[in-house]
């Protein structure tokens, strides 16, 4: 029989977790006959009651484990620190507000059987509940990170997905600081179908992603898999070159037919300031790829863990 692991990452979500639990015994139930499964909670430097709830349900059920972040790291810590824990044939990756729907796991469990894929995944096929600037936005995201990124990144994808355990190997092997996971699962490559399905709002609390957020992270993406916005800034560079030399050729010409009046500095002034600020741009551009080399360079761990369902285990024993 094999095994799924399930990693959730939690941040502030006393009010789902139990919700979320619950949904998932009805789901192992349902494959008790296919398959076992793990459940590893990652609380991700929760200031609740995330942290207590968790150690009772790791007390009540062994299936259930959980890992603690001594601060919050982020949700991209919390994959890779579940991935890190689980010990599963097949992995997934689950959010505990249950806007994926639990059900989708008996489809994706049967299509990875099949050996024909390495990765099911889902692809929401709306964005209920999202403002009209966040749409946007997150359309252009992807519309941007296709055409200067050699990873191809699904509109709609989900974190919800089923890997094989070759696939998280792969990803567990891409050792980098800053990460971006739907980059990092399109880089390792192998073969993903994608289930479609219909977003559904939270069943509890409000998200955790505000705009300036979701901002920083479609940035980090775009420095993670793309080097053109470099390239970008390079060409600017020289375009401004080339019309800068055209406009000394002119102003000799016209100095020498026409004489050299002074007007114009409002426009001159313009000009400069717009210059500056091409500048500025390319040099932020250059910036954020050095503070990523930077970042890189320290070496600092990822994560770091707190507590495990172990050591509660045997704080239980000891009292």
């Amino acid at each position: 029989m094999k095994k799924i692991s399930i990693v959730i990452p939690c941040y502030n979500e006393e009010e789902s977790i139990l919700s979320f639990y619950e949904e998932m015994k009805k789901i192992v139930k349902k494959m008790k006959e296919k398959a076992s499964f793990e459940f590893v909670f990652v609380d991700d430097g929760s200031e609740d009651g995330t942290l207590e709830i968790l150690r009772d349900l790791s007390l009540k059920d062994k299936s259930v484990r959980y890992l603690s972040f001594s601060r919050n790291f982020g949700k991209e810590a919390g994959i890779l620190a579940g991935f890190n824990a689980a010990c599963g044939d097949y992995v997934a990756t689950m959010d505990v507000d249950l806007q994926d729907p639990p059900y989708l796991l008996l489809e994706m469990f049967d299509t990875l059987e099949e050996g024909k894929y390495d990765c099911c995944a889902a692809k929401s096929t709306s964005r209920n509940g999202y403002s009209f600037i966040r749409k946007t936005f997150t359309k252009a995201f992807y519309k941007i990170i296709n055409k200067i990124s050699n990873v191809e990144m699904v509109d709609g994808a989900r974190d919800f997905r089923l890997f094989t355990r070759q696939m998280v190997d792969a990803i567990l092997s891409m050792k980098e600081y800053n990460r971006y996971s739907k980059g990092i699962f399109g880089f390792v490559g192998f073969k993903t179908k994608w289930i479609e399905y219909e977003n559904t709002s939270r069943v509890y609390g409000s998200s955790k992603w505000s705009f300036c957020k979701l901002f920083s992270y479609a940035i980090e993406g775009i420095t993670a898999f793309s080097t053109k916005p470099l390239i970008f800034s390079a060409l600017i560079g020289i375009l401004f070159c080339i019309i800068a030399f055209i406009m000394i050729i002119i102003i000799i010409i016209k100095t020498l037919y026409f004489g050299d009046p002074v007007s114009g500095w409002p426009s001159l002034a313009c000009i400069i300031i717009f210059v500056s600020g091409i500048q500025l741009f390319c040099i932020g551009i250059i910036g954020l790829y050095l503070s990523k080399t930077y970042l890189e360079t320290k070496q600092r761990p990822i994560y770091i863990i707190k507590e495990t369902s172990k050591d509660n285990l045997k704080i239980k024993e000891n009292s």
